[in-house]
């Protein structure tokens, strides 16, 4: 039995409930997961799975020509199951593995990313799992770190034989800023943690695979600076076609032009919200200044990531007050400044412990500061983005009950395997932006507390509702730039205004999130995502009557993984006729 096996029927000693009724499918879905993770050793050890500790696999043409063999392979092993032999649960682990292959290769053949985008060189090896995680001693850890950086150099050798010549603008820009900021990394983050370590063997070794590594990092920035930023004008766009497989590949039903009309559509409707939420601050002004004046309360540069972690342990009291949701654990999540290398494609994120993960259980909600080169203007235009108000909202959407909580419920499942490993992009970034809402819906922020009026009460649920309509305006652009950038044409200056006007973001962060777009076509499934949740919700509602709670609902979507919204439709909803209803 090789190593990864154990991951698996690992996960059945541990006394998970799920049984395949299928050894035949068993096999075949052991297999996939075994196959696909030989090629994404760094993705497997951030799962839980330490066989894979110290591996790291090239993205040279071998290995590309070699996956999209696999991916065929795995895509007619498929083909050859015979479904009605399934159960259920066998059935949906059937398309999540369908699902997954589809985009795995969409991935390899439509964004070609091994020759177009050299973000995806510059961002690995990361091997800040390594460093956040004491699944190991450090010694090991180290001694981990170290293999991985011995095969940097013939990462970005790879990276300069087959990255084409002709490159978009967003991309190479991108790229240089994690490249540098993975050099900087390596450079004073992770050296710092290895000065540690008191066996002169692992030191030195590490000190001459992580000094080579820095230098190439670094270099590689500077040879894009110089052989592919001059001449960057390849366009980024994806196409109509690929953006419907795209959609396809969420079980989403839309056309790109349906997509966009939604969009639009919904975006007028939470622009009245907004409208409504400024007015009962200060009718006299427009909303967007009234918005502006609220972002003024920011925190400094010294107090963001403190001010951050203040309010988190009350956002989960409010949860468990409410009963809205089970917490199923009692480890907090820790707040800490975005590591560097994602500092220029993050605001704020969540990283939480893989599924199959069993001794580091630390888990960090990532807020990305300012750079302390910044002119001081620049560091006030990005702290408007962290205003008290807006900061809590994105903390109910990392955390609390957003993704640490669906994470935490995702470990703690009785799914199997497949099921936690094969997560939808829409649904988890659709359930913590539902939950933005929903919390506010349930009454978060708008308490009469001592020796308040209920008219202060009243103005600072306001706020929490302008913060919060600002975030979901924010998930409109996104869907709507994200359509009109990659199948009408619309540029990074022009995606940039768009944002600047509709979701009153300030040019510096609206050009990051323009950026982003050209990279991450799939920013769309925010607001997506969280569209069919409430769409879930209100079919499920009509559906217990008087046995409906919040807390059932949010318990039930929360127990079986993070699938498409469509799957979860189909497990919780008794008629089949509402299933194909997602929107």
């Amino acid at each position: 039995m090789n190593g990864f096996q154990l991951g698996l029927r690992g996960v059945l000693l541990l006394g998970a409930s799920w049984v395949y009724g299928d050894a035949a499918f068993q096999k075949l879905a052991d297999t996939l997961l075994r196959e696909q993770y030989q090629s994404r050793p760094l993705d497997a050890v951030a799962l839980g799975w330490h066989e894979f500790d110290g591996r790291f696999a090239l993205l040279d043409r071998s290995a590309v020509r070699n996956e999209i063999i696999r991916l065929k392979a795995a895509d007619q092993s498929l083909d050859a199951v015979d479904a009605t032999k399934l159960t259920d649960d066998e059935k949906r682990d059937f398309q999540l593995l369908d699902l997954q292959i589809a985009q795995s290769r969409w991935h390899l053949s439509t964004l070609q990313s091994a020759w177009r985008n050299p973000m995806d060189y510059a961002s690995l090896p990361d091997v800040s799992v390594y460093l956040k995680r004491d699944f190991a001693p450090l010694p090991d850890r180290v001694r981990h770190i170290t293999r991985v950086l011995e095969k940097v150099p013939a990462h970005f050798m790879a990276a300069r034989q087959q990255l084409e010549p002709v490159l978009a603008r967003p991309f190479v820009e991108t790229a240089i800023e994690i490249a540098d900021g993975a050099a900087d990394f390596l450079a004073k983050d992770v050296a710092t943690e290895a000065t540690k370590v008191t066996d002169p063997a692992i030191t030195g070794a590490f000190n001459a695979a992580n000094q080579k590594a820095v230098s190439e990092f670094r270099a590689f920035a500077e040879w894009l600076r110089r052989e592919r930023l001059p001449n960057a004008a390849a366009p980024f766009a994806i196409g109509m076609k690929a953006y419907a497989e795209m959609l396809s590949q969420e079980l989403i039903g839309l056309t790109p032009a349906q997509v966009l009309e939604l969009g639009e559509r919904e975006l007028k409707v939470e622009q009245l919200r907004f409208l409504a939420a400024a007015r009962v601050i200060d009718p006299s002004r427009p909303a967007p200044e009234v918005f502006r004046s609220i972002q003024q309360d920011h925190p400094t540069e010294q107090s963001l990531i403190p001010d951050t972690a203040r309010n988190l342990e009350s956002i989960r009291a409010f949860i468990v007050k409410r009963g809205l949701v089970t917490i199923p654990s009692e480890v907090r999540a820790r707040v800490e400044p975005t590591l560097p290398p994602f500092r220029s494609t993050s605001f704020a994120s969540m990283d939480t412990p893989g599924p199959f993960e069993t001794k580091a259980t630390e888990a960090y909600y990532y807020v990305t500061p300012v750079e302390p080169d910044w002119p001081t203007a620049q560091k006030n235009e990005w702290l408007t983005a962290f205003n008290t108000y807006t900061t809590d909202v994105v903390s109910i959407h990392e955390a609390y009950p957003g993704h640490y909580v669906q994470f935490l419920a995702l470990n703690a499942s009785a799914v199997s395997p497949v099921a936690k490993v094969c997560t939808s992009y829409a649904f988890t970034e659709g359930w913590a932006h539902y939950c933005e809402q929903m919390l506010l819906d349930e009454g978060f922020g708008a308490e009469v507390r001592p020796g308040e009026s209920a008219r202060d009460a009243e103005v600072r649920a306001a706020k929490y509702r302008l913060a919060q309509s600002s975030e979901a305006l924010l998930r409109l652009c996104r869907l709507c730039a994200s359509v009109r950038m990659h199948c009408h044409g619309m540029t990074v200056d022009q995606a940039t205004q768009f944002f600047v006007m509709n979701s009153y973001y300030e040019p510096k962060p609206a050009r990051a999130e323009a950026r982003r777009g050209t990279h991450d076509p799939g920013y769309c499934f925010y607001t997506l995502g969280k569209l069919q949740l409430l769409k879930l919700r209100r079919d499920y509602q009509l559906q217990e009557g008087a046995a409906y709670t919040p807390k059932k609902f949010h318990d039930a979507v929360l127990a079986h993984g993070a699938p498409p919204v469509r799957i979860l439709r189909e497990i919780l909803l008794r008629d089949p006729a509402s299933w194909d209803k997602i929107l």
